[in-house]
């Protein structure tokens, strides 16, 4: 459930994507500082979105600096790192765990296995230091996991799980603005979910993994119906994000949650239709 929170690249001004790209790279930085090489492993564009947009509601100060890295190696390039940067990297490691122990649990993969053994000293720390969103986390992947094994196909329910998750990963404080906040992340967190099963339907399907599509996606208007769903999870979250007083970066902010989210459904959708006309 990583990796549908981007940008639309070719949309981007030049100097946006510069501006995008060095909190990315500051948060980075962050999982090397604060969890080494294994926790840089764990890097997502989802979580640099949760950063971008805390830092545009909030406008902390925000170091800038010049680095070099193993993707960047023979050029300098800039990184921005604040507050949020740490509380980013803090969560990304809190889900990428969870996310090791659910692939283990679903398709007894192996390396994911052994990946949650290694990071799970890394992520006592963070559970410690956030206990209560630990503990959230943990009882809504538990309740997907009740889902998964009756092989409950309510979308609105199974999804509202990770819409929690999500809801309360982009609450960083408790203020005028943590209503909206969270109506954000439930309805991004819905679109995560219910994106990551239409993604992987065809081959759960012949796996016999749980999909809560797996049901409807021979089905003819399959892909419209799920589009028609997916674009009622995006207008509430869009809604909710036009109502914080943010100012900076909102471009960027728009560009993701207006068009980069549908990058990968119009990626998979002309796949399989590809498929289809073969």
């Amino acid at each position: 459930m990583f990796g549908y929170v981007i940008i639309n690249k070719p949309e981007m001004k030049f100097k946006e994507f510069d501006l995008y790209q060095s909190y990315y790279c500051g948060l980075c930085r962050t999982l090397k500082d604060a969890y080494g090489r294994l926790g840089q492993m764990t890097l997502s564009y989802d979580m640099t979105f949760v950063i971008l947009l805390l830092t545009s509601l909030y406008e902390p100060e925000t170091a800038v600096d010049f680095q070099r890295c193993l993707a960047h190696p023979l050029e300098k390039h800039l990184a921005r790192v604040n507050q949020f940067s740490q509380y980013g990297a803090d969560m990304n490691l809190l889900l990428s765990y969870y996310k090791c122990l659910d692939d283990w649990q679903d398709e007894r993969k192996v390396s994911k296995k052994a990946m949650a053994a290694t990071l799970r000293g890394k992520f006592q720390k963070v559970a410690l230091a956030y206990p209560e969103k630990d503990s959230l986390i943990r009882q809504k992947m538990e309740q997907i996991h009740r889902c998964e094994r009756e092989s409950c196909m309510n979308l609105d329910e199974v999804s509202g799980y990770f819409g929690e998750i999500m809801a309360e990963i982009l609450v960083y404080c408790q203020d005028e603005w943590e209503a909206e906040l969270r109506r954000i992340g439930f309805f991004l967190g819905k679109f995560i979910y219910l994106m990551d099963a239409f993604e992987d339907v065809e081959k759960d399907a012949k796996t016999g993994n749980y999909n809560v599509f797996v049901q409807e996606y021979r089905k003819e208007d399959f892909a419209r119906r799920t589009e028609q769903i997916l674009s009622m999870m995006m207008a509430e979250c869009s809604r909710a994000f036009e109502r914080l007083p943010i100012v900076e970066n909102v471009e960027i902010l728009r560009n993701i949650l207006y068009s980069g989210v549908w990058c990968r459904y119009e990626l998979v959708k002309r796949k399989r239709e590809g498929k289809q006309h073969v």
